[in-house]
């Protein structure tokens, strides 16, 4: 186990040690404290932009499924007529250069792989920028649109926003609910207060911490054919390899616990790069993986090779929410 590992473990399990980091940890605070404070008070530099901008991001270190939420997003606003695009810092990426619009062709290595993911799943414009204000000057200089989504960027003050939504993991939750290096979290709890809306990734059950958000699997796709596979193509009980590189590999092998198989579990880092090597495991199983992992590995996939396509569902109340705050940001559009 790594350090990094044995870290994360400490911060939702407890451990003494962690008390050593107490400095450390105030040092943060007021860091992260004084810097959003600079921002609100107009003392750095803001981009605000012409259309509104939905940031969709993390209080914690670590996965609480953003992706399929922004998926959902896109999907929900297309249905409502209108032009989304999706900025992103472009983690692990190495494009030519920034800003770098991310097409579907594109590799992972090149583009990052939740970008890709988002651009293959949706075809619409992906721009990533570590910078993710220039991101947007960059995305409207080339597109119409009514909206744009930040893939996390939470913290990305430079960039206004006019909605946050902030994903917790219902299994994890906060952890000790302290901040970095001595706990999870990104900037102190109280930051929650101030955000649009929380959802807790993990039950549909609506509470006073936040809208309840699940992720439900929907189709094996083979990786080298592309050819769908519905989720009783494996009988129950079936044994088979479990690859996930994300934020909370567990996450994944419990989906496919519930779908009533067996998986074997390969749990790699968030952003994990592969190779065939990595990937030739004993014995010569099934091979199911994350759509994440997927867009890493469709180069040299072998047949029957399968990944998981999950889809978010928020809650009604949630939905009802969300639309309200379209129809006071956006103006009505005409189909």
């Amino acid at each position: 186990m790594s350090f990094a590992d044995r870290l994360q473990r400490a911060w939702y399990e407890g451990h003494p040690a962690l008390a050593l980091l107490a400095p450390l940890e105030m040092l943060y605070r007021r860091v992260v404290t004084d810097k959003r404070k600079r921002f609100m008070d107009g003392l750095s530099d803001c981009y605000r932009s012409p259309v509104p901008v939905v940031v969709v991001g993390n209080i914690t270190v670590g996965g609480t499924g953003k992706t399929p939420l922004i998926l959902w997003l896109i999907e929900h606003c297309q249905r409502r007529g209108l032009r989304v695009g999706v900025v992103s810092r472009g983690y692990g990426a190495r494009p030519p250069e920034y800003p770098w619009r991310v097409e579907p062709e594109h590799s992972a290595a090149e583009a990052g792989d939740e970008p890709l993911l988002i651009a293959q799943r949706t075809n619409v414009p992906v721009m990533i920028d570590p910078d993710r204000s220039r991101a947007v000057r960059k995305l409207l200089e080339l597109e119409s649109l009514d909206l744009i989504l930040s893939d996390d960027g939470l913290q990305h003050y430079r960039l206004a926003r006019d909605l946050e939504l902030v994903l917790i993991d219902a299994a994890r939750g906060l952890g000790n609910q302290r901040c970095l290096p001595a706990g999870p979290l990104r900037e102190p709890l109280e930051r929650l207060d101030s955000v649009d809306a929380v959802l807790i990734n993990g039950t549909l059950t609506d509470s006073s911490s936040g809208f309840g958000f699940a992720l439900q699997p929907s189709k094996l796709i083979e990786l080298s054919t592309g050819q769908v596979r519905s989720l009783d193509h494996f009988p129950s009980g079936q044994q088979m390899h479990a690859v996930a590189g994300i934020g909370n590999p567990q996450r994944f092998f419990t989906t496919l616990e519930a779908l009533h198989w067996r998986p074997i579990p390969h749990a790699f880092a968030d952003h994990a790069r592969y190779s065939l090597e990595q990937l030739s495991f004993s014995p010569e199983l099934p091979l199911v993986m994350t759509e994440k992992d997927a867009v890493k590995c469709r180069a040299f996939a072998l047949p029957g090779w399968c990944y998981l396509q999950v889809q978010a569902e928020p809650s009604a109340a949630f939905v009802a929410w969300f639309d309200a705050q379209l129809d006071r940001l956006l103006p009505p559009v005409h189909l």
